[in-house]
C-alpha cells in the first residue's frame, strides 16, 4: 500500500509539470526587455513562477534572463507561442530556448575506476533530486558494473587508450545515438576526448576536475597541490571543450587543508568536494539554469 501511494504521488508530481516551461534568453541589453517578455507570457495566460536576470553592463552589455512559468493547456499552446516568439526574438536580437518540464533529458555517465562521483549521481537520481533518466553508463574498466547493474541501468565496458581512441569514440557516439542521449557526464572518466567527439555534443558534456581551476590543470592535481603546499583544495565542474580543463565553469568549491595532510588525505577530502560540485552542476544544467556565454557561464541558482 505504501508503494502504491508513492507511485500515485509521483504521477501527481509529474502531471503538475505538464504545464510548466522555462524560457532562457540572452540579448543586447536595452530598456523594455522584461516588459516585452512578461507581456508575451501574460497574453497567453501564463503565470511566471520564477524569474532571474542579469545584465553584464547596462550601458552596452548583454542581458540574460531565465523565466519559469505555468500555462494551462501548455502542450496545445506551445507551438503557437514559439512561432509568435520568433518575431520578438528578431526585434530584440535574442538567442533563446524554450524547455518543457515534462520532457526529461536522457543522460549517459562515463566513469573509470574512481566511483565516488558515480555513486553520488546514482543516489541523487534514486532520491528524485536529479530530474533526468540515466539511460546508460560507459566505462573503460569493469569496476562500476555491479553497482550500475544493481540499478537496472545498461553498462558498457569499452577499453580505451590513445592508440584506439578513434574506434572507441565511434562506438561511444553510436551508443549515444542509440540511447538518444541529451547529456554526457564525465564522472572521473580518465580519458582525453578528441575534438571530433566533443564537437558532437557542444555544451552537453559536463566534467568534474579534481582541482580548483585554473590551478593544477591535467593529471595528478592532488600530488602537485601537496608539493606546492596549498592551504585550500577544491574541485571544478565545467563544460568540456577542446582546450583541456578550460571549458566554461559551472560550479566550484573548496575546503581548507594544512601541512599535516598527505596526498592520500587530500584525495579523500577532495573526493567529497568532487561529489557535491558535480552533482550541483548537473542539477543546474538539467533545470536549465545555465547560459553559456563565450567561455563563461551565467548560472541562475
Amino acid at each position: 500500500m505504501q508503494l502504491e501511494q508513492g507511485n500515485i504521488a509521483l504521477k501527481n508530481k509529474d502531471s503538475k509539470l505538464d504545464n510548466r516551461a522555462i524560457l532562457l534568453v540572452k540579448c543586447p541589453d536595452k530598456p523594455g526587455i522584461v516588459s516585452v517578455l512578461s507581456t508575451f507570457l501574460y497574453k497567453h495566460n501564463a503565470n511566471i513562477i520564477e524569474s532571474s536576470q542579469y545584465s553584464s553592463d547596462p550601458e552596452n552589455g548583454k542581458f540574460f534572463i531565465r523565466l519559469e512559468y505555468h500555462c494551462d493547456n501548455l502542450q496545445a499552446k506551445a507551438k503557437e507561442m514559439e512561432e509568435e516568439f520568433v518575431q520578438i526574438a528578431k526585434d530584440y536580437d535574442m538567442t533563446y530556448d524554450f524547455y518543457y518540464r515534462k520532457e526529461r533529458q536522457r543522460t549517459a555517465i562515463y566513469v573509470s575506476k574512481e566511483l565516488h562521483c558515480l555513486r553520488e549521481l546514482l543516489w541523487e537520481w534514486q532520491n528524485g533530486d536529479l530530474d533526468t533518466d540515466i539511460v546508460v553508463v560507459i566505462s573503460n574498466h569493469e569496476d562500476a558494473r555491479p553497482i550500475v547493474e544493481s540499478y537496472g541501468i545498461p553498462f558498457y565496458y569499452i577499453p580505451a587508450n590513445k592508440d584506439i581512441r578513434k574506434e572507441v569514440e565511434a562506438k561511444q557516439i553510436q551508443l549515444m545515438e542509440e540511447y538518444n542521449v541529451d547529456l554526457l557526464i564525465l564522472a572521473r572518466y580518465m580519458q582525453i576526448l578528441t575534438p571530433d567527439f566533443v564537437g558532437h555534443f557542444e555544451n552537453r558534456i559536463i566534467n568534474i576536475h579534481h582541482s580548483f581551476l585554473p590551478a593544477f590543470i591535467g593529471a595528478k592535481p592532488y600530488d602537485r597541490a601537496h608539493k606546492r603546499g596549498v592551504k585550500l583544495i577544491g574541485a571544478t565542474s565545467h563544460y568540456v571543450t577542446n582546450d583541456l580543463d578550460e571549458g566554461p565553469i559551472i560550479e566550484q568549491d573548496v575546503e581548507r587543508v594544512d601541512h599535516r595532510d598527505d596526498v592520500e588525505t587530500l584525495k579523500k577530502i577532495g573526493s567529497k568536494i568532487e561529489r557535491r560540485v558535480l552533482a550541483r552542476a548537473v542539477k543546474w544544467h538539467l533545470e536549465n539554469r545555465v547560459i553559456v556565454e563565450g567561455n563563461k557561464t551565467i548560472v541562475f541558482h
